[in-house]
């Protein structure tokens, strides 16, 4: 039981070491890739760990489910995430709402209009911004950027365009038959179709530049 403990161990540390190969040059001083400890975590996530590092937190139990080439190009779409600047980040919103709402009670009690002016801005701000974060028509096309990008990074590496798109289609069937949640599976199937499009035309121009 311990060998077994041990030797899986150390398969999740070549792989993780194998994915930090797959950076781009440029990223790899400051991204950092990361088995998740949480309990049920997405299979693949991104978060900033400090100002000017940012960390790729992995599922390497479900992740063993996906063929190489699958794993790449699920990667490179988080990677794509990180180049793109479509990353949660330090949350400050919330705490900013908290305030802001506070502040605006306050200031009614005590009745000062230019600091409640001040605070009520300061929810308005944080407001918008916490539903830009959650509006799901925004988040979906930065998906599908990042598809688009996660395409370009593969070939970048040596995949053919053919392949990399077989491999993220692939990769997101798997996803679509392991997701339990029907909203999350949509999602999913809704990129697929985007990049079976997408392939489309790439295709198509490939043969008339033949």
């Amino acid at each position: 039981m311990t060998s077994y403990a041990t030797s899986s161990a150390r398969a999740e540390m070549n792989e993780l070491r194998r994915l930090k190969t797959l950076l781009p040059p440029e990223l790899q001083s400051w991204v950092m890739i990361e088995g998740s400890t949480e309990i049920n975590p997405p299979l693949l996530q991104c978060e900033e760990i400090g100002r000017d590092e940012v960390e790729i937190q992995i599922d390497l139990a479900k992740w063993e489910n996906f063929a190489i080439d699958q794993r790449n190009l699920l990667f490179w779409h988080e990677v794509a995430r990180i180049q793109n600047d479509t990353i949660p980040k330090e949350g400050w919103e919330m705490a900013a709402l908290a305030i802001g709402l506070g502040g605006a009670v306050g200031e009614l009690w005590v009745q000062d209009g230019i600091l409640l002016l001040l605070a009520l801005s300061l929810c308005g701000i944080s407001g918008y911004r916490l539903w830009q974060k959650n509006n799901g028509e925004r988040s979906f096309q930065e998906a599908i950027e990042a598809d688009q990008k996660a395409i370009s990074l593969a070939t970048r590496f040596g995949y053919s365009l053919p392949n990399a798109y077989k491999s993220l289609g692939s990769a997101l069937k798997t996803l679509i038959e392991q997701t339990p949640s029907r909203r999350q599976r949509k999602r999913f199937e809704d990129r697929l179709q985007s990049l079976r499009r997408s392939a489309t035309k790439a295709k198509k121009k490939m043969k008339s530049e033949i």
